[in-house]
């Protein structure tokens, strides 16, 4: 944690897909638009889950069950490292390099058709993925300086 309260982490991977339903795959850099999230994102639109995100560590549980992984596997826009996204709340503010995200939605719920439930029986992405809108548009990579903070009262 900083000084000012504000608890960093790093971006390990962006991903895009251009169908809705198809594997998400990584890209070096995207631009943010403010109410519709990545540009070339089919999942991109003025509704409350612009951008998706989950955890590293949290794909890492998975992987442990055996399953090979990739980032983008779960559909999410954006691969963390370093921040416990599932115990943010909502209307937590995040900043990834010039861009501003308010978490909107904690999870989702399961459809139990996706491929990694079922290969194993469980799916993290309805239990530790988050969704955000975009408050502050931008470009942003994987070297982007992240942080985030909760607001007062939040």
């Amino acid at each position: 944690m900083t000084a000012a309260g504000k608890e960093r982490f790093t971006i390990l991977s962006i991903n895009i897909s251009q169908k809705r339903g198809e594997q998400k795959k990584p890209v070096k850099k995207a631009l943010l638009r403010v109410d519709f999230g990545i540009e070339g994102d089919a999942h991109s639109g003025n509704w409350h889950r612009q951008l998706s995100l989950l955890a590293d560590e949290d794909i890492e549980l998975m992987r442990n069950k055996g399953v090979e992984l990739n980032f983008g596997d779960f559909a999410e826009n954006i691969t963390t490292r370093g921040i416990d996204l599932s115990s943010l709340p909502v209307g937590a503010i995040l900043h990834l390099g010039p861009v501003i995200m308010e978490v909107t939605q904690i999870g989702k719920e399961c459809h139990h058709g996706c491929a990694i439930y079922q290969v194993i029986g469980d799916c993290v992405m309805p239990r530790k993925g988050i969704f955000a809108r975009v408050i502050k548009g931008g470009e942003i990579s994987c070297e982007s300086s992240c942080y985030y903070h909760i607001r007062p009262g939040g």
